[in-house]
């Protein structure tokens, strides 16, 4: 079957810039870095940026451990953390620049949604989910697929955020994440796109019942040991949130980091994700991730042309204008970013910058390659 235009360019665009060998940085800290003007970029222009990124950090609250405001069911359920602003840019998978610290762990919000998708991948590839277009409720029969409503859904609908799942799990309904209205009704399942928790978090479950072991165990086994993390990371469900696999109780993990929990990672570990990524799921001669998994996941889903699995895509450049259309995104609150862009053969990472102020940064990182 022909790949549809947009992954044609896209896969183009990713091949290594130069016929040698991609360079892929070992564990640890002997990561290799490039000089800016080495790397085709201007060094006052790529300087510009950073002061940039640093000047518009976003604000550090004294504590996060408090309810939400202005939300129908706002109680944190999980742990959480203050932050401090950093970031790294790769270009050919070498550092070309670094600032604040970026070994520091930290939460992440919702880029957790996309080492979500990475899991289930991860189970795609292995034959765990056969079809992504047959209902949920044929592999998980813990009751959150019998409802008329909620029978017909999807793997896609839940990685698309289309599923329009309706319930609650761990204490908050869905209507607690409604983002398009609190007190609207559902639609059926793949005709609506809603940015909701809830529902990712009903992903995470569903995954944790297919693989029947914890997914942090899952990603770090086939993909962050692999590509060479480092073993300070973590992924936090709610204090609530278990359920008994082989006689012993397992967290589920929070997909999306609302209310707390969620993966909380360095940001040169957020690199390497980002790295695999522009990679093509190939680490050093394994293919951790399968291109055809990776050109559904990036492919546009046809109700909301920015969002794929749990990947923010730049359509027509609708996201973000300053980056190529060919540019995908893992967002969080809080400026929480990893930047994938294929045509520049870069991946940027960026940690609490005012996310109104994130187009900005990334038009002063392309004109520094512009401009050198």
């Amino acid at each position: 079957m022909a790949r549809p235009p947009f992954l044609a360019v896209l896969l183009a665009l990713a091949a290594p810039a130069t016929a040698q060998t991609p360079y892929f940085p070992p564990p640890g800290d002997a990561w290799e870095r490039r000089d800016a003007r080495a790397a085709n970029f201007d060094p006052a222009l790529l300087q510009e940026a950073i002061d940039f990124a640093l000047a518009n950090a976003a604000p550090v609250p004294p504590t996060l451990a408090a309810p939400l405001p202005n939300e129908p069911y706002p109680d944190i359920l999980g742990p959480v953390k203050a932050w401090s602003p950093s970031g790294l840019i790769l270009r050919h998978g070498y550092i070309i620049a670094e600032w604040g610290d970026t070994r520091r762990v930290d939460v992440t919000f919702s880029v957790a949604k996309s080492y979500l998708s990475t899991v289930a991948g991860l189970a795609f590839d292995r034959g765990l989910i056969p079809d992504l277009d047959r209902p949920v409720r044929e592999l998980v029969r813990d009751g959150g697929f019998d409802s008329d409503h909620n029978r017909p859904i999807t793997w896609r609908q839940l990685l698309t955020q289309t599923s329009e799942w309706e319930g609650t799990l761990w204490g908050k309904p869905d209507v607690a994440d409604r983002r398009l209205g609190y007190s609207r009704t559902l639609n059926p399942p793949g005709s609506t796109w809603e940015y909701n928790d809830v529902r990712v978090n009903r992903l995470a479950l569903s995954l944790l019942r297919v693989w029947q072991r914890p997914l942090p165990d899952v990603l770090r086994e086939f993909v962050m040991d692999p590509i060479g993390a480092s073993g300070s990371w973590n992924w936090y469900g709610y204090y609530n949130a278990y359920i008994e696999i082989g006689g012993r109780h397992v967290q589920s993990v929070s997909g999306g980091t609302h209310w707390g929990g969620g993966i909380w990672m360095t940001t040169r570990d957020h690199a390497r994700l980002g790295y695999l990524m522009l990679r093509r799921g190939h680490w050093a001669g394994r293919q951790l991730l399968s291109e055809r998994w990776l050109e559904m996941a990036l492919t546009p889903t046809p109700i909301r042309q920015d969002y794929g699995f749990l990947w923010w895509l730049n359509t027509n450049r609708q996201r973000y204008s300053s980056a190529s259309a060919t540019s995908y995104f893992a967002l969080g609150s809080g400026g929480n970013m990893i930047w994938v862009d294929p045509a520049l053969d870069l991946v940027v990472v960026t940690r609490w910058i005012q996310p109104a102020r994130l187009n900005d940064f990334i038009g002063k990182v392309t004109r520094a390659y512009a401009g050198s």
